[in-house]
């Protein structure tokens, strides 16, 4: 798998970065932990979790796969948290989504953007990847609104400095990106935002001078739009996209993730 260097900084990660919010669809545990080691497998070095992805299984199941290897990286974000709490089993989350279909509010995430949250959740994330340090620490589609910027500006700076947090950022589509970007640049310095071939949503970094770092949605933007295009033929335009930053992509098949493997050499 092809390495880059992220723009704006000194971050080395596959081009390809394997994304964890589906993955609790992949089966098992055993069949969840053969789809990560496969990533693995397949040169993918830095994964996309959250405390929301799978309602705490989905940090969890990485941590087996993290400790195994050592200089695998990862994301994960704070500020969306999966209702009930982040313990629950296979079958309490997927009883819960089942029924969430119906009754919306058991499904859908919590939203807290308080610091006395974001410290409980940043010890749980550690605790559930088994890892001391997280190396991407991303607000999850935060409002700016609904935080103050310093604070939170001050709190990662501090989390940074203890080691606890390699670098912080922005995870959100365009729409709740763009006031950060006119007023909050501080609390991006690493943006991850939604873009697709037929909307093109992550042009608004191109507004305020910023490079394209870490973009998704591709594949089910064009299946979305009802495109004919392969995968394979998504994903070559996504890289032409943003050719210089990294594209999260995931699968619950194995078998799709040596094709993206081999996209990303074809145009390494």
């Amino acid at each position: 798998m092809r390495q880059i260097t992220l723009p704006l900084t000194d971050i080395d990660l596959s081009k390809f970065v394997f994304g964890t919010a589906n993955i609790i669809r992949a089966g098992t545990y055993k069949q969840r932990c053969y789809l990560l080691e496969e990533a693995v497998s397949q040169g993918f070095s830095h994964f996309d979790t959250a405390p929301y992805y799978g309602f705490g299984m989905a940090e969890r199941d990485l941590a087996p796969v993290l400790k195994r290897n050592p200089s695998l990286t990862f994301t994960t974000k704070v500020g969306l948290y999966p209702p009930g709490n982040d313990s629950q089993s296979f079958y309490q989350i997927m009883g819960r989504k089942l029924i969430g279909r119906l009754v919306t509010p058991l499904s859908r995430p919590s939203i807290d953007f308080t610091i006395d949250r974001a410290r409980v959740s940043l010890e749980g994330s550690l605790r559930r990847t088994g890892r001391e340090t997280i190396d991407i620490y991303l607000l999850h589609e935060p409002h700016l609104q609904l935080l103050n910027v310093d604070e939170w500006r001050i709190w990662m700076e501090k989390c940074v400095a203890a080691g606890k947090i390699g670098t912080f950022g922005i995870a959100a589509d365009s729409q709740n990106l763009e006031p950060f970007l006119q007023n909050a640049n501080t609390l991006c310095p690493i943006v991850q935002t939604l873009d697709s071939l037929e909307m093109r949503q992550a042009d608004v970094l191109k507004r305020y001078g910023r490079p394209f770092q870490i973009t998704y949605g591709y594949i089910s933007g064009s299946k979305k739009a009802g495109s004919a295009n392969s995968i394979a033929t998504v994903l070559e335009m996504a890289i032409g996209r943003n050719p210089h930053g990294a594209i999260v992509v995931s699968t619950t098949k194995p078998h799709r993730i040596a094709q993206y493997r081999s996209v990303a050499e074809r145009l390494s």
